[in-house]
């Protein structure tokens, strides 16, 4: 591209204290290397050039240090048994991002083994039986049958072995293309592969230099298939014009072939413009939905007149004018005394209030005071974050973010319950929101100022939900909907990293860092069980206490799951040894000599530290009592043995 079209838009380099990603530089760089540069536009790649080189001398110690978290964390990770026994599994689809699908449902589960029958709903034939690896046929297979939308796998994720892992929650071995065979080091190949990719992502800019990428929305879907549309919980109102647009952030639009098959969901954004009916007809290439890529409305659900509450110029307003357009505009500002919440009453006839929206710091008001409003219409429009140009350097902190399971900064507030959402009063410079259940239970959240809702009052939401906007906070998710929900999640978001700098990770890998990472809990209620409230424990060695009081007839332990970040996770492993040798030396040690543990050398490091042979490949201890016996002495033993039997006989 640089040899032949025009070099482009350039990255400016960063001088912001705020650390806002790099802006463009407004003149772009018209020749090609072919044709040669101006001095100008010499000068303009320059920026690119040195960027490179100061870049890939920094990134390259974080990418190193965080393999060596990865390493530390799974190192004790070996594949100890054939098969664990367990029955669960993970349901895997294909992996969509919108409605393109980034990987088919068959590369996904190749080398996986199966956790139950796989049944092609075609012909009614078996295509993998339960317990049996996914081939390559088997996974072309699934693919061609084009109905098939989920198949559940074993992982090492729902693996109940008591140490490392077993093979068949693992599967395939990459490296050979066959099952893994006991005693493989799979941690250590997990934590390779995912931060070797580090190294080469970080020199990634390098090799762009600086040449500044957009990551172009489409604002527009449209039917890819002949079928007819359902909604589902899609909350939607009807314009003036006759068009629908939707004023609900859940709900989908639902695409289904002749035979009444739903082939494709699509999820339109809160403000899009439906071009369909529900239940109506489509052809290829109707348009669907349509929506603005660059703006968040706030749209109006009822018609009446519009009324500005605690909206005051140069107080809570101010005048700006657009870049684009050059119209001058009224934006919300914040309060400086926490005061005055700015929102806009929608007022019926009569003069009753029918509807309160309240309005985010930034956000553009496109009424006025006063003024009668229908249905749909919007009231202001606030901008969206427009796609940055992204590096790896917001890569890898990234990466780096998910395995530590830090609490994201501006992290949005989630619903802990299913509930309809109220509005309370101001409390600290807060809002207010409350979410109330059916069955009366309450919950109560604050909200910063000029936090842009996601709700508004009398929706209903579900536990989980997002109640503002930002990233969800890892141990939210935990608590509230699960650990298979924290599991997806963290897979997918950092296969999402990777897959933006063209790079393929098998999932495996991932999950077996995210078990780490869930290996513990802790207990809130002991029963009678040695551990103690508030204490973190192994799952495995919860699990072999808890069969043990079970089987005695007792009260096993009540606990909650707990999310670790690699770092925390590696210093509260099992062994001490390994976890001196990692990070805080003298902080382990003294625990370990005050608390009188034993380190029972199960893991690598220790066992390299130490001088043994370590405990994977043929150095695993079943191997240990084998001796080697010569052939011919072999035949003789052989042969005498079967004379005793004959004697005895």
């Amino acid at each position: 591209r640089q040899l032949a079209g025009m070099r482009g838009l350039m990255a400016k380099p960063q001088k912001k204290i705020t650390g806002g990603l790099g802006e463009i530089i407004e003149s772009p760089v018209i020749h090609n290397f072919k044709e040669g540069l101006t001095v100008l536009e010499y000068f303009v790649s320059t920026h690119g050039a040195r960027k490179g080189l100061a870049d890939t001398a920094l990134k390259t110690a974080d990418a190193g240090y965080l393999t060596r978290r990865l390493v530390d964390v799974a190192q004790d990770v070996i594949v100890n048994i054939e098969d664990c026994g367990t029955v669960s599994g993970l349901e895997v689809g294909a992996l969509k991002e919108g409605e393109e699908v980034i990987e088919p449902l068959g590369d996904r589960v190749l080398g996986r083994v199966a956790t139950e029958d796989v049944i092609d709903p075609n012909t009614g034939d078996v295509v993998v039986r339960s317990g049996e690896e996914i081939t390559e046929e088997a996974a072309a297979a699934i693919e061609e049958s084009g109905r098939i939308e989920k198949v559940a796998i074993r992982s090492v994720l729902k693996c109940e072995a008591t140490r490392g892992i077993c093979g068949k929650c693992y599967g395939r071995n990459l490296a050979t293309g066959r099952m893994v065979e006991l005693g493989e080091a799979t941690g250590v190949i997990a934590a390779q592969s995912i931060g070797e990719p580090g190294t080469q992502l970080t020199l990634r800019t390098f090799h762009i230099g600086g040449v500044a990428g957009r990551i172009v929305e489409q604002s527009r879907i449209k039917s890819k298939l002949t079928g007819s549309v359902r909604f589902r919980e899609l909350e939607v109102v009807e314009r003036q014009n006759g068009s629908l647009v939707v004023v609900g952030h859940k709900g989908q639009i639902e695409v289904l072939d002749q035979d009444g098959k739903v082939r494709h969901r699509y999820s339109p954004p809160y403000g899009a413009t439906v071009d369909v009916k529900d239940l109506a007809p489509v052809t290829t290439g109707d348009d669907l939905f349509e929506w603005d890529t660059y703006n968040t409305p706030i749209l109006t659900e009822k018609p009446g007149t519009v009324r500005f509450v605690d909206i005051k110029e140069k107080v809570t307003v101010r005048d700006e004018v657009d870049e684009n357009t050059g119209l001058r505009l009224m934006v919300i500002v914040d309060d400086r005394e926490k005061v005055l919440q700015p929102h806009i009453d929608i007022v019926g006839s009569g003069g009753r209030r029918v509807a309160s929206y309240p309005l985010p710091t930034g956000a553009r008001l496109l009424v006025r005071d006063g003024q009668e409003v229908t249905a749909g219409e919007p009231l202001v429009k606030i901008r969206r974050e427009i796609s940055k140009t992204r590096d790896i350097t917001g890569g890898l902190p990234r990466v780096s973010e998910l395995f530590e399971a830090r609490k994201p900064k501006d992290a949005a507030t989630v619903s802990e319950i299913d509930g309809r959402v109220e509005f309370g009063g101001v409390s600290r410079g807060m809002k207010k929101l409350l979410v109330v259940s059916d069955a009366g239970d309450t919950r109560e959240y604050l909200i910063p100022q000029g936090k842009h809702m996601h709700v508004q009052e009398g929706d209903y939401v579900k536990a989980g939900d997002r109640l503002t906007e930002g990233p969800v906070n890892p141990h939210d998710t935990l608590k509230i909907k699960g650990i298979q929900a924290v599991q997806e999640y963290l897979v997918n978001e950092i296969q999402e990293v990777y897959r933006l700098q063209g790079v393929r990770i098998d999932d495996k890998h991932i999950e077996v860092i995210v078990r780490q990472m869930l290996q513990k809990v802790r207990i809130e209620d002991p029963g009678d069980t040695n551990f103690l409230e508030g204490e973190q424990v192994d799952k495995a060695l919860l699990r072999i206490e808890q069969r043990r009081v079970e089987a005695e007839g007792g009260q096993p332990a009540t606990y909650q799951p707990l999310l670790l970040g690699i770092t925390k996770a590696s210093l509260s492993t099992q062994s001490f040894i390994s976890s001196a040798s990692f990070q805080e030396t003298t902080r382990v040690l003294t625990e370990a000599s005050v608390l009188g543990m034993t380190d029972h050398l199960r893991g690598l490091k220790e066992n390299v530290i130490i001088g043994h042979l370590i405990p994977a490949g043929t150095g695993m201890s079943r191997y240990r009592g084998i001796e080697v016996v010569a052939e011919e002495e072999d035949e003789t033993e052989r042969a005498a043995g079967v004379e005793e039997e004959i004697k005895s006989a």
